[in-house]
Parts: structure tokens; C-alpha cells; sequence
């Protein structure tokens, strides 16, 4: 993934940055799912890999079109930014099981959240700020889905 994070490219190069990002982790879940080998993190991988496969669409489309064309979503959601980095994403474990393959997808969406919000801080008030931020605020609840279940099946009650 390429480090765009200090400066505000053109709207081409930003969707371009985009979609590059989408792709490396939609290759890191494709890697993962080649070697994971319990079905139930299977899933959860597969599951993510397609919302990443849907993100690099949109912004496909968006760097023709000049805009998404879905409605504006409504804001982003509260996140609670587990720490669950669970390893290097280029060597998940073949014996990795559904917490760990959820800790994985947990760090894919974190990773993307922050490219997307630093590229809307650092293209603010440029076309491109709309679509990264959009995109970021979308990408939140996917991330609270992520994280209300981990908590829910492998977080303490306290």
C-alpha cells in the first residue's frame, strides 16, 4: 500500500491510491483464504473480501463518473477501535480459527478507515474529500459489525 497520507493528489491519483488499497487487502483476504483452513474463518474472510471487492468497484466507478453514485450514507457510527492486531497480514496462520480470522478482519477494515480518513483530512474541500469520506463513514459500520461480534463471542464480560 502506497503512503499518500501528507498530501492531497489529484482526483485520478486519489482514486487510483484508493482502488490500490482496496486491491492489496482484497489480496491479503484472498492469501488468507488460501491457507486458513477452518471453515468458520473461511467465512468471515470471505465476507470481507467481497465488501472490499465492492469498495474497489465504487471507486472504479467514481473515478469515471467524477462521484459516487449511491446515496450519501448517513454519517459514520461509533467504532470501538479494538486492539486486536492478530498478525503481519501477509502470514495468517493455516491453522487460524474464527477469532483470529475476525482480529484479522478487524485490522484490514482499521487500516482501510485510516487511509480513508486521512485521505478526506488532507484533500479537504477537494472533489475527492466527498468520496473518502463516504466511503470511511460506510466503512464504520462494517467495522462496528466487526467488532460487536468479536465482542460478543470472544471478549470477557466484565
Amino acid at each position: 500500500m502506497s503512503e499518500r497520507s501528507d498530501v492531497c493528489l489529484t482526483f485520478e491519483a486519489a482514486c487510483m491510491a484508493g482502488i490500490e488499497m482496496e486491491n492489496q487487502i482484497f489480496q491479503n483476504y484472498a492469501q488468507a483464504l488460501r491457507v486458513v483452513k477452518d471453515q468458520a474463518a473461511k467465512e468471515i474472510l470471505l465476507e470481507a473480501a467481497k465488501i472490499k471487492l465492492e469498495h474497489k468497484h465504487r471507486l472504479e466507478k467514481a473515478l469515471f463518473d467524477g462521484e459516487l453514485d449511491e446515496p450519501v450514507a448517513p454519517g459514520p457510527v461509533s467504532i470501538m477501535n479494538l486492539s486486536v492486531r492478530c498478525c503481519n497480514p501477509h502470514q495468517i496462520d493455516s491453522n487460524a480459527d474464527n477469532r483470529k480470522a475476525l482480529a484479522f478482519a478487524i485490522q484490514m477494515a482499521q487500516d482501510a478507515l485510516k487511509f480513508y480518513r486521512d485521505m478526506a483530512k488532507h484533500c479537504e474541500g477537494a472533489p475527492m474529500t466527498k468520496i473518502f469520506t463516504i466511503l470511511g463513514d460506510e466503512l464504520t459500520r462494517h467495522l462496528q459489525q466487526l467488532e460487536d461480534t468479536f465482542e460478543e463471542h470472544f471478549l470477557p464480560e466484565g
